[in-house]
């Protein structure tokens, strides 16, 4: 069977491929980035659903709008509104989770050998989603305020990239916080070299102690020409419910219409049944407190592998506490106690790990090019304290000895 050549520019997820291991009994798991099932508003989601078949059956198990269902729309521009962005119901299309919302990115703005401009590290799928398209994926360097605005500027220069893709707010999988100061100039940036920037805001919700700044939608508004630039993908999926797939993607208006057309073609519409609970749940209040519960579950469980991860790797790992989301995100030092291992290879120390019953995720896989093997990432999101701490000492004997 001949295969599309545009198949030859990716490879299966190596995050996927790690999950094949984890069968073993006993394991304690740091690989995923998945919410915690236990933190799903169940008695909510049920309601929301009862209220659907007793008020809408007919529309919300019939075939519906591409664009997005007319209630959960109207029910988003509110929840936007609530992050500080005025965005009209039709100035946003409902997506099958925000994954759909960059593969809409890519189908639309990528043809052969675009450059696109990435965090060094980035999310894993959206460096293969636009390597399936044909983009040249170029990654800038991070630290621990985000994108570093002048290497930014640098390469936008010299490559004239299609667009600029970020996570601005607790990244995936760095955990890293784009500072306001850098916010505003990357916006300035963008209207000075009229370069598209996709901000993808799956966790700025899920914040610890402080709020982050507000988005880079929500500061367009003190940037003029910022906005017309700016493409935003949000997602339900880290703080209600993956399982439902509703993501939503707001852009300039010609985008969106492009965007809807390729829609058409892959899923028609986004089930409006999950659509309609969707947007019962948010039309009933439910959200803050969800959220306010989440926060406080994944803040102390961050805390907590934070404090142990100093406390038994010591110097052997080097990493900043998150301020929010689901991830640690550091690298292997070579340092540590004498005799021990010394390690600076991230997959050496995940095949020992697996040895010792835990798993994380190698960082390599995150970079679009020059990754460092040194790196991992660490979610803390679905363990329990106990586990947690069961697990970095795990780890620890893996790597220490």
């Amino acid at each position: 069977m001949k295969f599309a050549s545009r198949l030859d520019h990716v490879e299966t997820s190596a995050i996927r491929e790690l999950f094949k291991l984890l069968g073993k009994p006993g394991i304690i798991s740091f690989a995923g980035g998945f919410p915690d099932s236990a933190m799903f508003d169940v008695e909510g989601l049920q309601e929301a659903t009862d209220k659907v078949f007793q008020q809408e059956p007919g529309g919300a198990l019939q075939y519906g709008a591409t664009e997005g269902y007319p209630a959960l729309r109207e029910a988003l521009s509110q929840f936007m509104a609530s992050k500080g962005v005025q965005v009209a119901p039709d100035g946003l299309i409902v997506t099958t989770g925000s994954q759909q919302a960059l593969d809409l990115i890519g189908k639309t703005l990528v043809s052969d050998n675009d450059t696109v401009l990435v965090e060094a590290p980035t999310f894993l799928a959206t460096i293969q989603c636009f390597r399936l398209y044909g983009a040249q994926v170029i990654g800038v360097p991070i630290d621990a305020d985000g994108v570093q605005v002048d290497a930014l500027e640098a390469l936008i220069a010299e490559r004239k990239p299609q667009f600029v893709y970020l996570i601005p707010t607790f990244g995936n999988p760095s955990g890293a916080t784009l500072s306001l100061e850098r916010r505003k100039r990357i916006l300035e940036l963008a209207v000075r070299t009229q370069t598209v920037l996709v901000e993808d805001d799956p966790y700025g919700d899920l914040y610890f102690d402080q709020p982050p700044p507000p988005s880079l939608l929500a500061l367009s508004a003190d940037v003029p020409g910022s906005r017309e630039l700016l493409v935003y993908c949000g997602s339900l999926s880290k703080v209600l419910s993956p399982g439902l797939r509703i993501g939503w993607m707001i852009a300039p208006p010609e985008l969106l219409a492009k965007a809807t057309m390729c829609k058409q073609f892959s899923d028609a519409h986004t089930s409006t049944f999950a659509q309609a609970t969707a947007a019962q749940y948010l039309r009933a209040g439910r959200m803050p407190a969800t959220l306010d519960r989440v926060r406080a579950v994944y803040a102390e469980r961050a805390r907590t592998m934070s404090q142990l991860l100093q406390a038994q790797l010591g110097s052997a790992f080097e990493f900043t506490p998150p301020g929010g989301g689901l991830f640690v995100w550091g690298q292997l030092t070579g340092q540590g106690p004498s005799g021990a291992h010394k390690l600076q290879d991230a997959s050496e120390l995940a095949r020992r790990a697996i040895d010792q019953g835990v798993a994380f995720v190698p960082g390599a896989p995150f970079y679009a090019h020059n990754p460092n093997p040194a790196a991992l990432r660490l979610s803390f999101a679905t363990v329990g304290l106990d586990k947690i701490q069961e697990g970095v000492g795990r780890l620890a004997k893996a790597l220490l000895g």
